[in-house]
């Protein structure tokens, strides 16, 4: 998922790192310092769009290695977001750095996410633009409820509950998405889906070029792995 301009990730406000709150955390989180940057796949790859296979092993290197990846991939893209699928793992998986609507910065993973939302009754819907690392260069209005709630775990196998609200809840519900097949597209109309793929064929140079700078910029260019081709 995309980082609106609007927002931001305010370092001297209050943060919550796998759900609890902490003090402190670095702008970028020891797991992106750790990672290599991966390439993103684009929206037309098969990976992005068949359900995800459940994480049966946990505390593995590979497993850690992987989400040390997609931290530091998700920051050089400017994302707030990144499900395994979008590096190309079919994994259900995602990380996220991403601010609430209050100014609170939630930091964390979480795999074989189940998505609980409000009751129909007590749900509010929020039209909001979105967008996608896997549709680079586009944002268009999706309704989202303002609350979320996810069940999984974390990568050792234990079990973790992640609450968000506001932009972050939009932002579970999204990553939730990338691990059942769906981008924020298959939300959309025709004609407005056919607007946002417009947007990504006029933008997606821009983007890439962008993200290998940020790449640039880190130390972290010895792979052309930015380009979603």
């Amino acid at each position: 998922m995309s980082v609106s301009h609007d927002r931001s990730r305010p370092e001297d406000r209050r943060i919550r790192v796998q759900g609890r709150p902490v003090d402190s955390y670095p702008a970028l989180s020891p797991e992106a310092e750790r990672g290599a940057v991966r390439r993103i796949t684009v929206v037309g790859e098969e990976v992005l769009s068949r359900p995800c296979r459940e994480v049966t092993e946990f505390g593995t290197p590979e497993l850690s290695a992987l989400i040390d990846d997609m931290f530091l991939t998700m920051h050089v893209a400017d994302g707030a977001g990144l499900a395994a699928n979008q590096v190309g793992v079919d994994l259900r998986l995602f990380v996220y750095d991403c601010p609430d609507d209050h100014g609170v910065r939630h930091v964390g993973h979480i795999l074989n996410p189940v998505l609980e939302l409000p009751e129909p009754g007590s749900r509010r819907l929020i039209d909001e633009f979105e967008g996608c690392l896997s549709v680079p260069g586009a944002a268009m209005t999706v309704p989202r409820t303002d609350r979320a709630v996810v069940h999984g775990f974390d990568k050792d196998g234990n079990p973790l509950t992640i609450e968000g609200t506001g932009y972050f809840a939009r932002c579970l519900q999204h990553e939730t998405d990338h691990l059942f097949g769906r981008t924020y597209l298959d939300r959309l109309s025709t004609r407005d889906r056919k607007d946002a793929l417009r947007q990504m064929a006029d933008r997606r140079e821009e983007v890439f070029a962008l993200r290998e700078a940020k790449a640039a910029r880190l130390g972290r260019d010895g792979e052309p792995p930015v380009r979603g081709r």
